[in-house]
């Protein structure tokens, strides 16, 4: 292991503002990390493709993923993103506030990495997103940077 963790970059796809309030500030505390956001499954997917306005969006090591979001939901997204092979390799952390037993299920269906229901109070959420971002920095290996797409450009 490295001393030097790399910088993380977490895409979170949230709507609620106050939602991405909470994980901002949970990361705020582990600078390692850039944390983008978009508001709805249309723009998470441009982004992810890198179309305008995200030419220039570093490709997420991370997915945070709201299920119910404006213009295309999440499990839609979820499911676009595995089924595209340059976009599979992402972990996919569905954060919602959701329990339904139909949600859990069809989202690993779709292949969610993990399936994680919001906290309803503040510091529930925070130290869950906490532990999530512990998680996936210090204990899981991810793909390598490298990884990424070779045939673009």
């Amino acid at each position: 292991m490295n001393d030097q963790p790399r910088t993380i970059n977490v895409l979170l796809v949230e709507d609620d503002p106050g939602d991405v309030l909470m994980t901002r500030e949970a990361f705020e505390e582990n600078l390692h990390n850039r944390l983008d956001v978009v508001t709805d499954g249309e723009a998470a997917l441009g982004y992810l493709r890198q179309a305008p306005p995200y030419a220039d969006a570093p490709r997420p090591d991370l997915i945070l993923l709201d299920l119910n979001l404006p213009r295309r939901d999440g499990r839609e997204v979820l499911q676009e993103i595995k089924a595209d092979p340059d976009l599979r390799h992402i972990p996919v952390i569905v954060l919602t506030t959701s329990k339904a037993e139909e949600d859990v299920l069809r989202s690993y269906q779709l292949h969610a990495n993990a399936y994680v229901t919001k906290p309803v109070d503040f510091e529930g959420f925070i130290e869950a997103v906490k532990q999530i971002d512990h998680f996936f920095v210090s204990v899981v290996q991810l793909p390598p940077e490298r990884h990424q797409r070779e045939h673009d450009r």
